[in-house]
Formats: structure tokens, C-alpha cells, sequence
């Protein structure tokens, strides 16, 4: 069996209380026995203030963006350090190439290794203002099976989650700092419409792709943003096993991986049931050129 703990919590430009906050959830995940810890989007240095035709972006507001670190620098080595012999995903603003460039990023990590890491490759609301989009999708190796990693806006995209299906993942982390909606917000934030999106897409990627799918996020408050929280984990099937609903805390279930692939893939199985042949167009470059959506009007 493997104990997998989802995190709802919020991360500020305050690295110590990052760090603190990281420490907090680590010992308590530790206490339940926990093997894989899912942290949100931006746990090391928070995410954007704000997002849209006002966002934070690199040139205008330098001092309001995210530190940005390198995965091979001393804030990942700390919370390696903190992790100790627990598998954690995290994610975190990572230096690019050049001073200019940034990425929207999370690492995969325990006390001894880095596993992998991704660059969040789908951006909303003008998120390419801050941030450089990533160029692919990986799975990894480790203690508790292999695990893909994406980020927030990636789970509204079938073709994220289906790639990393097809290379074998059998858990997917996905990483959110999902705010609630900028216009006619819900006064109860769980009725809200940004979360009702953010929950069913998670259980519609677990379930397209009969994988454990462990969702983290941000909650509280920062800058403009209200964030949703709704940590949970999912099985194969589409069941939510725990949920923090818009609360802080851990989202944690005790799952049996290879046992639940087996009784869930035993009958249909979807990743063999696929017909590729049908779906080519989806991926031709000729056919997205001229595709009908292209002249619908922008909202």
C-alpha cells in the first residue's frame, strides 16, 4: 500500500514562511505515514499577484514576481532536506536561460535525488507576461511508481494528462495556484465556478486516463487572487478519496496502485481501446491552421 497526501495551503514572497509552512506540512504528512506529498504551484516564493492585462510581468513589476531559483540551487536543496526520505513535488519559479527568462516550475525530489522536473507549458491570463512556456511533458521514475508532473491551467487540456498516460504514468501530480473567478465570484468559494471547473477536470483527467490523479493547490489569499484550495486524490475510477475542500491541511488516502490498475484496466481499458488513426487531425499543424474556432469571436 502507499499513503498519498495532496497539500492545500498558501505560499507568500515570504521565504522562511515557505519554508516554514513546507516543514509543517512535511512533519505532518510524516506523522500520517505519508510516501508522496504533493505541494502546490509556487510553494517556494508564491505565485503572481495578479493575472490578465494586468499581470505581473518581468518588465513593470520585477519586485512583485516570484524569486526565481535554479533546480540545482541551495532553496530545492532545502526542502530536499526537509523531505528526507519522503517523495515530494513542488513547485517553484525556476531561472531560465537569461536573466529575462523565467518558468513556471516543479520539481519531483526526495532527500537524495531529484526524480524530474517540468516547465508548465499551458498559460491562462496572460501568464506569458511573467513566465516562458515549457516545451514538453515527462514521467519518472520512482519509489512509488512512475509520475508525470503538470501545473494549474495544464489540467483543461486532455492531450497533458493522455501523453503522460501513454508513457506509462500511473500516478499524475498536478500542481495548482487556482484562484476563484475574477467576475460574479460565488460568496461561498466552494460554489464557486472557477471551483467547480478545477474539480471536475480532476476528476475527468483520472478518469481518462485510469490513473491516480493527486491534486494540490493554493488557498487564502494573494495579491488579487482567492484561491480555491480543493486538494484531493483521486483514483482511477473518478473517486475522490479525500478532499480539502477550500480548507488548509492534507488531502491524504492510503491507495494500493498496482492492485487498483489491475481491477480498474482488467475490463475497459481506455489507453488500449484507443482508435489513433481517428484522432491524426487533432494533431495536424495544416488542420489547426485553417480550424473553424479560429474565426469565433474572443469573449
Amino acid at each position: 500500500m502507499t499513503v498519498i497526501a495532496a497539500a492545500s495551503a498558501n505560499f507568500t514572497r515570504d521565504l522562511e514562511q515557505n519554508y516554514a509552512l513546507i516543514e509543517r506540512l512535511v512533519s505532518q504528512a510524516r506523522g500520517a505515514g505519508v510516501d508522496f506529498l504533493v505541494l502546490p504551484e509556487a510553494a517556494i516564493g508564491g505565485y503572481l499577484s495578479s493575472l490578465g492585462n494586468h499581470g505581473d510581468t518581468v518588465r513593470t513589476t520585477r519586485r512583485s514576481l516570484p524569486p526565481a531559483v535554479s533546480l540545482d540551487g541551495p532553496e530545492v536543496a532545502r526542502v530536499q532536506r526537509i523531505a528526507g526520505s519522503m517523495l515530494v513535488a513542488i513547485g517553484f519559479c525556476e531561472a531560465g536561460e537569461d536573466p529575462d527568462t523565467r518558468y513556471n516550475a516543479a520539481a519531483l525530489l526526495d532527500g537524495s535525488q531529484i526524480y524530474g522536473s517540468y516547465r508548465k507549458v499551458h498559460q491562462p491570463l496572460g501568464e506569458n507576461m511573467s513566465y516562458a512556456a515549457g516545451s514538453g511533458y515527462g514521467v519518472f521514475d520512482t519509489p512509488i511508481g512512475r509520475v508525470g508532473l503538470q501545473i494549474c491551467y495544464d489540467k483543461a487540456f486532455p492531450e497533458a494528462a493522455r501523453a503522460m498516460a501513454l508513457d506509462g504514468a500511473e500516478v499524475i501530480a498536478s500542481l495548482s495556484a487556482w484562484p476563484a473567478a475574477r467576475t460574479a465570484a460565488a460568496e461561498d468559494l466552494q460554489q464557486d465556478r472557477w471551483t467547480y471547473r478545477h474539480n471536475a477536470f480532476d476528476v475527468a483527467r483520472a478518469l481518462d486516463n485510469q490513473v491516480f490523479w493527486v491534486a494540490s493547490n493554493q488557498c487564502g489569499t494573494f495579491g488579487s487572487l482567492r484561491y480555491v484550495g480543493n486538494a484531493k486524490v483521486i483514483d482511477p475510477g473518478g473517486n475522490v478519496l479525500a478532499n480539502t475542500y477550500i480548507e488548509e491541511g492534507l488531502a491524504i488516502a492510503d491507495v494500493d496502485i498496482e492492485g487498483t490498475f489491475r481491477t480498474m484496466r482488467a475490463g475497459m481499458f481506455h489507453l488500449r481501446d484507443r482508435r489513433p488513426e481517428v484522432y491524426a487531425p487533432l494533431a495536424d499543424p495544416v488542420v489547426q491552421a485553417t480550424a473553424r474556432w479560429r474565426d469565433l469571436p474572443c469573449a
